[in-house]
This record gives C-alpha cells, structure tokens and sequence, in this order.
C-alpha cells in the first residue's frame, strides 16, 4: 500500500500535520536533515518543494525560498540524489510539490520512475490540469504507485469536485481561499462555510486543507472540518529566522 493511503488510514483522530519546506533552503545540502527532523517530532508527512523561476501559486515567503534555492544550486537531479537513501531513516509519506515544467523537461515517466526509486510517494502539480492528467498521465503515475493529489479552492464547481475525487486515489488539497500561500491568518464565516460544504459532500478521498495556515489556532480549525492540515509558509518564515535549530520547538507550538 502506497505510505499515503497508509497514513491516512492510521490517523483516526484527523489531525494528521503535513510541513511544507523548499529543497535547497535555507542552504543546498540541507533537505535530508530537514525531512528527518521533521518526522523526529512529529510530522507525518512532508511536501518536498522542486523550486521553479515562476512559482504562480505561491506567497512571497516561498518565491523568496524557491528563488534562494535556485542560487544555493538546486536541481531537480540534485534532489533526486539527496534523497537516495531516505528510506533508510524516514518512514512517513514524502510528496514533492512542483510544477509541471520541470518535470516535463526531465520527462513525465522517467520522472515518476525515479520517485519511486527514492521513496516519493506522490506529487502535487498545481499547474497540470486534471483532465490534461487523467488523459495522458494517469496511467503512468499508477504505474509508479505515485499519488497525485489535486488542488480545489471554494471556486471549484461540484462537479469539477466530484470528478477530481473520482480520479483520485489518496486525497484531495483543500485551498482554504483563492488567494496565494501565506495570504492570511486564521479563518472566517466564508472559509468555515466552505470547509462544512466540501465536509457534507462525503466524497471518497480525504481532505487536506491548506494555505493560510500558521499557528495551532488555524491548524485546529482546519483539521475541525479535515483530515489534515499543510503548513508551508510560515515553517519557511521559522527557517528563515532560526535556520533549522527551531524545528521542534515550531512542530510543537503548532500540535500542543
């Protein structure tokens, strides 16, 4: 069984905690020792972010990020390399968060074939569409055991909703708003009334929400209405501030 569907079917109180963090950042040869801190207090699993030139739907905090990791020297065969023997320390569900260009360039098989080798468990592309992936990729990523988690926001049709879970086979990414990561803090009437409408339909995958999550306040409201909840923008913050000497102490003010 893929180590998503695994994790998803293990946490049973629905407050499963997913980090986001830029390979690369804040220094190259870093995302190992980042991965397995994280996991170390608690994380149960980890977006691993591909930098890219033209991140559209990320915040400031993580264009700054992607854009530092690009100097540092990160490639998508850097990554790869760094991740070689992870599975020999790391137990939880690894994902890498990217966009579709670079993985086009490096080839969509050879790509999935090499998530696998390393231990990645699946991929959120924000920028594939999902019928350009059911027509064209789906079968790939099977065959490769690699999850690909899609994004909706509250703009998202129902039946758009509907069709994203059909295809899906571990969960779906939960946009707390339209808006870009990192955008806001907490969550109003609009948000909740969107997390209880998404929550009513029962859908077949689990939800994750995240962007605009920060803070224990955000991640319990979250994963009131959710499986889990991401935080991506303000580890980067905590990483920019205390470099990676901060990484419990951050888990722990968001689960406690």
């Amino acid at each position: 069984m893929n180590r998503i569907n695994q994790k998803l079917q293990e946490n049973s109180n629905g407050k499963l905690l997913s980090i986001y963090f830029t390979a690369g950042y804040p220094n190259l040869n870093e995302t190992a020792g980042i991965i397995q801190d994280l996991e170390k207090n608690g994380v149960e699993m980890i977006e691993i972010g591909l930098p890219f030139s033209d991140p559209l739907a990320d915040g400031p905090t993580i264009q700054a990020s992607s854009t530092q990791a690009l100097k540092n020297g990160m490639t998508t065969e850097l990554l790869f390399e760094q991740l070689k023997d992870i599975r020999k320390t790391v137990t939880i569900p690894l994902i890498i968060m990217g966009y579709f260009n670079p993985i086009l360039q490096y080839g969509v098989e050879a790509f999935c074939k090499k998530c696998a080798e390393v231990g990645i468990d699946g991929l959120i592309i924000p920028d594939l569409p999902v019928d350009v992936y059911n027509q064209h990729y789906k079968a790939i990523f099977e065959q490769h055991d690699i999850i690909n988690a899609f994004l909706i926001t509250p703009q998202t049709s129902e039946e758009r909703i509907r069709f994203i879970d059909s295809i899906s086979k571990g969960f779906i990414y939960m946009v707390s708003s339209a808006s870009v990561t990192g955008s806001s803090s907490g969550f109003g009437d609009t948000q909740t009334d969107y997390f209880k409408r998404i929550a009513d339909m029962n859908l077949n995958n689990p939800q994750i929400i995240g962007f605009g999550i920060s803070d224990h306040e955000s991640f319990t409201q979250a994963t009131t209405y959710a499986k889990g909840a991401i935080i991506g923008s303000a580890f980067i913050k905590d990483l920019t501030s205390n470099t990676t000497d901060n990484i419990g102490n951050f888990v722990r003010s968001i689960l406690n």
